[in-house]
């Protein structure tokens, strides 16, 4: 996998508006955001390209991602009023940055139905 500009967010090599941070997730305010609250959430120590490239073992990264983004939501306050997680995989997916990341949209009426 090659480097990526998370990979130097998680770094320091560039600024990011973090949100939260912990011993294995890094979350971080998306710099063209598609709603009033768009936050990246993504693993500090393991990095993959794309959600094809997790197995079974990697479970625990993937709930701990989404359980944060849960967590945040709730901390801010607009876990009750509504917010969707997205993980998009590949360019067919609508995937850009080639390194797991699950963003957390919230603060509009999203639509019911992507499709």
């Amino acid at each position: 996998m090659s480097d990526t500009i998370f990979d130097k967010i998680v770094r320091r090599e560039i600024p990011a508006d973090v949100v939260y941070e912990d011993d294995d997730v890094l979350a971080f305010r998306d710099i063209h955001p598609q709603a009033p609250v768009h936050v990246l959430f993504i693993p500090k120590k393991k990095s993959f390209a794309t959600l094809n490239d997790c197995g079974e073992a990697d479970a625990p990264l993937l709930g701990k991602l989404l359980l944060t983004a849960s967590a945040y939501a709730k901390r801010e306050g607009f876990a009750d009023d509504g917010y969707r997680c997205v993980i998009n995989c590949n360019s067919g997916g609508g995937q850009t940055v080639f390194y797991l990341h699950v963003h957390l949209l919230a603060g509009k009426q999203m639509p019911e139905r992507m499709l």
